[in-house]
């Protein structure tokens, strides 16, 4: 099968079988396909389906996020996780309605010179938002890729530019033909060609992928080791972030200290938010998410 013909048949799979994403319909903007390929990363679909309608709802274009706070930013993204994306998402309204009039642009790069928009973020709203030919790479993109071309089980745990090479290749010609093909190609990847437990025989590539036919098995363990979530830094920060975000106003030093007993770890996870740019000081002795209304009240200690 020549690599135009591989994109095809995998295009075709794509149109059949597709999962029904609201950012997938007719008419939606290039700002609702933005905001959806940065709440993507790291977070999971049934995660983001809901927090993209709420946030789209409250902030439908550029403009009416840049006009917020960061501080509403932060509240509004909740549990998604990495709470930096909100932040860095605002800012990126922001740039766009200085620099572009409010428009999402469409060059690719001037998509890259946006705040928080890096390469993966860039060529997925060029190709999705406005049916260009880039090669979009994710992980399970590299995946799709690894095993049908090159005949690896596993791509490795970063994107390196031989990928997007690689990825290019396979891609059609026509601009429109290569936009689908790009999300033919994600798609696979994260509902057949699955990094532990492939179903290959409903594949539509089963026949010329290489990995296939080296009769290789998936790895037996994960290519990276998954990340330790209770006791660390991290759940500290996002308690503590919990609090201020669902406080109005600012909160005392006090009632931080009630989320977690061990005060140097709880100290060091609170200079964390405030270096990362997601909390600042309010006062003596309290705190409120970034941007916050100064003029709201401090919260109740007891509340």
């Amino acid at each position: 099968m020549t690599q135009p013909d591989f994109a095809t048949v995998v295009s075709r799979w794509f149109q059949q079988h597709a999962r029904d994403l609201p950012w997938r319909e007719p008419g939606v903007t290039p700002w609702a396909i933005l905001v959806s390929e940065v709440m993507l990363q790291q977070t999971p679909v049934v995660r983001v389906v809901p927090a993209w309608q709420a946030w789209l709802a409250r902030w439908p274009e550029p403009a009416a996020l840049a006009a917020d706070t960061p501080a509403e930013a932060i509240r509004m993204w909740g549990r998604l996780g990495y709470p930096r994306r909100a932040v860095r998402l605002r800012e990126c309204a922001v740039a766009i309605v200085d620099r572009h009039g409010g428009q999402v642009p469409d060059r690719l790069e001037q998509l890259l010179a946006l705040p928080g928009v890096g390469t993966y973020t860039a060529r997925a709203v060029a190709a999705f938002a406005y049916g260009q030919r880039h090669p979009v790479v994710d992980t399970n993109v590299r995946r799709v890729v690894s095993r049908a071309v090159a005949g690896e089980p596993d791509a490795g745990p970063v994107t390196r530019p031989a990928d997007l090479v690689a990825t290019e290749e396979l891609l059609p010609t026509e601009p429109a033909s290569a936009a689908l093909a790009s999300a033919a190609f994600m798609e696979l990847g994260a509902v057949i060609c699955t990094a532990r437990s492939p179903r290959c025989t409903a594949c539509p590539v089963e026949s010329v992928c290489a990995w296939r036919a080296s009769g290789q098995e998936a790895p037996a363990g994960p290519t990276r080791r998954p990340q330790r979530y209770a006791g660390t830094d991290r759940q500290v920060r996002g308690l503590l972030l919990g609090v201020l975000r669902d406080s109005t106003g600012p909160v005392p030093h006090q009632r931080l200290d009630q989320v977690w007993t061990d005060d140097v770890q709880r100290a060091r996870a609170l200079a964390g938010l405030v270096q990362d740019g997601l909390v600042e000081p309010a006062g003596v002795n309290s705190f409120r998410l970034v941007g916050d209304d100064p003029s709201l009240p401090t919260a109740d200690l007891t509340t």
